[in-house]
């Protein structure tokens, strides 16, 4: 979910766009330019290398992490935007990258680093009201790559966070990273990331058989939550482990309800986003939990009184390498609460 408020002003900074190939250390095979320029289709534009990256910024947690996951901390100048502390085994070459900024850094921040490639997971990060249209970096020589996850088979033109016009599955994510891995020339890594979290989703997916348990998918929010849809990454979770999104009635990524109509579906299980942002009312799973053992509606929840509530990190709500640690984590509840076959 990328719901956030910001306000940045453009700059007209001029940039140069870096040549050669990247460190030794960051490449698969020999150094050198082999094989480029390099052209990745993204959400509808091409974004284009003619070397390997090596002063890259990832404007959105979920991208940083893929390129973390994928060897380059030292290719990347500077990351920004920010929900959650970042994933355990990736914080030793996190440290290593500049933070922009916690949330949308400005654009003549992200341009001080004069980076040579950027992504984003969301195209708001790069439209109006995120870092800078894409529009903008593209007249300044900086190529800019978008998830997939945020546009293919999706309709952003509302206010939301769009709606899901096909269901995603994890080959999205997947087409992603060999994206990012092929810009940068280390496709080996790419395929290595993959076939594991392909393995550890197989492996979850054992451990709950046909479980008929409902689930509800709560972001943030407690005044009008915004709970999951049918077909987003919590889509990918409730298929995974074959349980039943209480609100799969709906295409919409994260639309706006009321408690009351979350009491009418009652759901056996809540998934509680547990997030370290500050953007909206009850962010932290802790203000969440609270809220709920306390509100005159929720309190009476067959999930609340049974305290069935699974803690995700926000990024795994996402569509992102961590919507596996969601389904690794709501199978292991599932199975806690006995309501795993």
């Amino acid at each position: 979910m990328r719901r956030t408020t910001s306000l940045f002003a453009a700059g007209g900074l001029l940039l140069l766009t870096a040549c050669g190939g990247g460190s030794s250390a960051g490449r698969d095979d020999r150094a050198g330019a082999d094989g480029y320029p390099v052209t990745v289709t993204s959400c509808g534009k091409k974004a284009t290398v003619t070397a390997p990256p090596r002063r890259a910024v990832s404007l959105d947690q979920g991208s940083t992490e893929i390129l973390l996951s994928l060897g380059l901390a030292d290719r990347m100048a500077g990351t920004g935007t920010w929900t959650d502390p970042v994933r355990p085994n990736l914080a030793k070459d996190n440290a290593k990258v500049e933070r922009l900024a916690d949330r949308y850094p400005s654009l003549e921040k992200v341009l001080s680093k004069e980076p040579d490639f950027v992504s984003a997971s969301f195209l708001y990060t790069v439209g109006k009201g995120g870092v800078a249209d894409r529009a903008k970096f593209t007249e300044l020589g900086v190529p800019v790559y978008v998830s997939p996850t945020d546009c293919a088979g999706k309709d952003n033109s509302g206010d939301g966070d769009g709606t899901r016009t096909r269901t995603l599955t994890m080959d999205t994510v997947y087409t992603e990273i060999r994206d990012l891995a092929r810009v940068f020339h280390v496709e080996r890594r790419g395929e290595r990331l993959i076939a594991d979290l392909t393995s550890r989703t197989a492996k979850a997916a054992r451990t709950v058989k046909a479980s008929k348990a409902s689930v509800l998918y709560w972001f943030s929010d407690s005044k009008a939550p915004y709970i999951a849809g049918c077909c987003g990454a919590p889509g990918v979770i409730t298929r995974t482990l074959g349980v039943r999104n209480a609100f799969a009635d709906t295409r919409a990524e994260w639309p706006q309800v009321n408690w009351e109509t979350v009491a009418d579906r009652d759901p056996d299980v809540l998934v509680i986003g547990d997030l370290t942002r500050k953007a909206q009312s009850a962010e932290s799973a802790r203000q969440k939990i609270e809220f709920l053992e306390s509100h005159p509606v929720t309190k009476n929840l067959t999930a609340v009184k049974k305290k069935r509530y699974v803690l995700l990190s926000g990024q795994a709500l996402n569509p992102t390498i961590r919507t596996v640690d969601g389904i690794e984590q709501v199978a292991a509840g599932l199975r806690k609460f006995g309501l795993a076959r």
